[in-house]
């Protein structure tokens, strides 16, 4: 623990990771999110092909939700250009960190210096301190390039991997990922957010070793080119088959029934609840916690952001308590 707060060390991407953050900052916790680097569409993708730098994307995201100033700092900070010129599309917090990364020198650099500027509550660390490609082998052996490519490929995954294939995480987030009391993985896009981070070797292989109570929040809807038709086993079984271990310990599954029309507008998009099969997490020797987890947000489902973060919190205390008072 750091001066008395629980650390918990949070790996993912993509929409979920910021919904669950903006929940977990309310409470007395040290906070370390991990976020993937592999992202190469949009705004992200055209800074990291015009710069050379990593996509910074889903890191603004995460620091606007763990950010602590005024409403109006973190619109402006979100706020994405709809222009006729080359600024259109980008967001204001992604030419920052571009800005910031050029002035610094170093990703990473510009990251600790926006936490400032925005106050954030915890680290923000990104999976790697360069760019990589998400590249993906499909059932029919063909091979698609570029995480925004591989959910439209109309193909069912196989596996993924990342290129450069030996990219090093930073010391920061293995020391961070050794010394957690409670490891959270997820939500987001099984493919495209969770397991670019794990694929990182030595980062997957320090999360296979540490000693924290890992915990998997499986996502409300399958995704329509990665997970289709996928249980809350098969998301599990997806992430052990790109790793040496079986590692997670606990999986938070919704038990909310989805609105009927809320299932249905989903169905055309291809997409369902993500059904919990317990017989078969039970023999995948997964703990299954379950609760009324989800909330609707306009038209869309999401995790029900102070629900969860109190369901991990109770966790967390109850890690700490037997870590130091055993």
């Amino acid at each position: 623990m750091t001066d008395g707060l629980p650390r918990i060390v949070i790996i993912g991407g993509g929409t979920g990771l910021p919904v669950l953050l903006r929940g977990l900052k309310k409470h007395p916790v040290d906070i370390t999110a991990i976020v993937t680097v592999a992202d190469d569409g949009g705004s992200s993708g055209r800074l990291r092909e015009d710069m050379q730098i990593p996509p910074p994307g889903d890191i603004r995201n995460v620091l606007a939700a763990l950010s602590d100033v005024e409403p109006l700092i973190e619109e402006m900070f979100q706020h994405r250009f709809n222009t006729s010129n080359e600024l259109s599309g980008h967001s204001l917090g992604n030419l920052i960190l571009a800005a910031m990364t050029s002035i610094t020198g170093n990703f990473v650099h510009a990251i600790q210096e926006m936490s400032k500027v925005l106050n954030v509550h915890g680290k923000v660390l990104p999976a790697a301190n360069r760019s990589v490609m998400l590249n993906a082998v499909m059932e029919d052996d063909s091979i698609v390039r570029g995480e925004s490519k591989i959910p439209y490929s109309g193909k069912r995954i196989k596996r993924v991997f990342l290129n450069p294939e030996g990219v090093k995480p930073l010391p920061e987030t293995l020391q961070a990922i050794r010394e957690a009391d409670l490891i959270v993985i997820g939500p987001g896009s099984l493919y495209t957010s969770i397991l670019p981070n794990l694929l990182v070797k030595k980062l997957g292989k320090e999360v296979c070793k540490a000693t924290a109570r890992k915990v998997y929040i499986c996502n409300l809807m399958t995704q329509a080119g990665e997970t289709h038709d996928f249980a809350a086993s098969d998301h599990i079984k997806a992430i052990y088959d790109h790793m040496d271990c079986a590692f997670i310990d606990t999986i938070l599954v919704n038990s909310e029934t989805i609105p009927p029309d809320v299932e249905l507008r989903y169905k055309e998009e291809l997409a369902q609840p993500v059904v919990f099969d317990l017989d078969r997490l039970n023999s995948l020797g997964v703990e299954v916690v379950q609760d009324e987890i989800a909330e609707l947000d306009g038209n869309v489902i999401r995790h029900d952001t102070k629900k969860v973060s109190e369901i991990l919190y109770s966790m967390i205390i109850d890690e700490t308590k037997k870590r130091y008072n055993a």
